[in-house]
């Protein structure tokens, strides 16, 4: 009874490690698009978010005015990824 649960756990940890494997394998090629695809929608969010700040005018700041505290830690990431060497606003000085 006991060599025949340890079987059984062992066959799971295998089928377990297969279908990882599989999985990681078929995702492998997609990675790379996907993660681009990500910071791009990232980005985006991120010009919405700050465009009133950047003198784009925006209807819906107001809405998005609860998302600055959010979006304050990542600008910095976000404006070198942009080619900005120093912050384009006066009023963050993140640099």
């Amino acid at each position: 009874m006991v060599e025949q649960a340890g079987v059984r756990a062992r066959l799971r940890a295998m089928a377990g490690a297969l279908s990882h494997w599989a999985e990681e394998s078929y995702q492998l090629p997609y990675r790379s698009t996907i993660a681009r695809a990500q910071s791009d929608s990232d980005d985006l969010f991120m010009m919405l978010v700050l465009s009133e700040s950047l003198g784009v005018p925006n209807p819906m700041s107001y809405y998005t005015l609860e998302l600055m505290p959010v979006m304050y830690e990542r600008f910095h990431a976000w404006h070198q990824r942009m080619g900005m060497d120093r912050s384009p606003l006066d009023h963050l000085a993140c640099c």
